[in-house]
């Protein structure tokens, strides 16, 4: 009984405290020294706390509401509902994963060997190469999934007629120093009684997308009506909109390559790249290179700020290093759709190249419109 009185009293004590505190007049800060002296500092007010949590309001679409309200304007698109639920729920657990990997023995090499692209798997390129299979599988609107990780691509069961293409964890090369990563796709329809991996165009995906796994994971989706970027919420395991119809600048001033490819280059390239550095180019500003080692980070940056990324043909690398079906194409959606472009060199637009295989790999040069065109 004693204790729960002394308990009281100091409850007491703290709530008069608080409503002394509530009623002190505003101080004037000049006496303090403070900068700016001669101004009163200015006590937030429930409306000022209003505005501050009202962002809160602001962000509260989630990817699941947005999708269900495309379905419910036309109901053609309830299966890619299904199909970026399925998605949805691969990044939430590629992304706890990549969260964890230090603690729970996920880094390193899994040593399974080198894949169909001829690079050492890391164990959590296998991790994510499974849960991304599984997600999609259990739509039942696959017909083919098409993997970075599989040599062949795979056909599934049932009467799916979507086809999606994906790098399960672009960059994990970066993974042990927890480095930005992510997740690629491209979303294709029609392959509803196929006996064979149906190749098609990037002008024929009907979504596409990407998950960056870094400080935040975002979800960064178009379907056709521009480019959208959802964050996820922890606390809810739901995606929020963070980035509504996302507009790429039309000229940066950051390029993103790998420049130790540098000396390989054409050399007409490396005498534009020489020029812009040193702010001889057409804009007179001095560009600054900037690259991570992964696409998703490296296109999520350029796709904010502006600017160039590009991976190009060079003397070791003949037709490009990066896959048209599942890096490309998919990024080259997103970025048209945001105002931006991307080519393949030669004035080609990455989304016209016919694909021939699975693993096809090509040049490309994918950001600002002006950048892109070297205008």
């Amino acid at each position: 009984m004693r204790q729960l009185s002394t308990v009281c009293l100091a409850a007491c004590l703290a709530i008069s405290a608080g409503s002394a505190l509530h009623s002190m007049p505003t101080v004037n800060a000049a006496p303090l020294g403070l900068r700016g002296g001669g101004t009163e500092i200015k006590r937030m007010t429930s409306q000022d706390v209003i505005a501050v949590y009202s962002k809160k309001d602001r962000l509260s679409m989630t990817l699941t509401d947005w999708m269900r309200d495309k379905t419910l304007a036309d109901p053609a698109n309830q299966d890619l509902e299904t199909i970026f639920q399925g998605i949805q729920s691969a990044c939430r657990s590629i992304a706890d994963m990549v969260g964890k990997a230090g603690i729970q023995d996920m880094t390193g090499f899994a040593g399974t060997g080198e894949n169909i692209q001829g690079e050492e798997q890391k164990k959590l390129d296998i991790l994510s190469n499974d849960v991304f299979k599984d997600k999609l599988a259990k739509t039942g609107c696959m017909a083919f999934l098409g993997s970075e990780e599989e040599d062949v691509a795979i056909k599934l069961k049932g009467n799916g007629d979507y086809t999606v293409v994906f790098d399960p964890l672009d960059g994990s090369s970066n993974i042990d120093a927890a480095i930005s990563v992510g997740t690629i796709f491209g979303v294709y329809k029609g392959a509803k009684g196929k006996d064979e991996f149906p190749l098609q165009k990037g002008t024929e995906q009907v979504a596409a997308g990407y998950c960056m796994y870094s400080t935040c994971t975002i979800l960064m989706i178009t379907i056709g009506d521009g480019t959208h970027g959802f964050t996820l919420d922890s606390s809810t395991g739901e995606f929020i909109m963070s980035h509504p119809d996302v507009k790429i600048p039309a000229r940066g001033k950051i390029y993103s390559t790998n420049q130790g490819n540098v000396p390989s280059w054409p050399a007409g390239l490396r005498d534009y790249f020489e020029n812009v550095s040193s702010g001889k180019g057409e804009s007179k500003t001095n560009y600054s290179l900037r690259y991570i080692g992964s696409m998703v980070g490296d296109l999520h940056r350029t796709l904010l700020y502006g600017g160039l990324f590009l991976y190009p043909e060079d003397a070791k690398n003949l037709n490009g290093k990066l896959r048209l079906l599942y890096e490309a194409a998919p990024m080259a959606m997103l970025v048209e759709q945001a105002g931006g472009q991307a080519l393949t060199g030669q004035g080609k637009k990455v989304m016209d190249f016919v694909p021939t295989e699975l693993h096809q790999r090509v040049p490309i040069y994918i950001g600002s419109p002006r950048d892109v065109s070297g205008g």
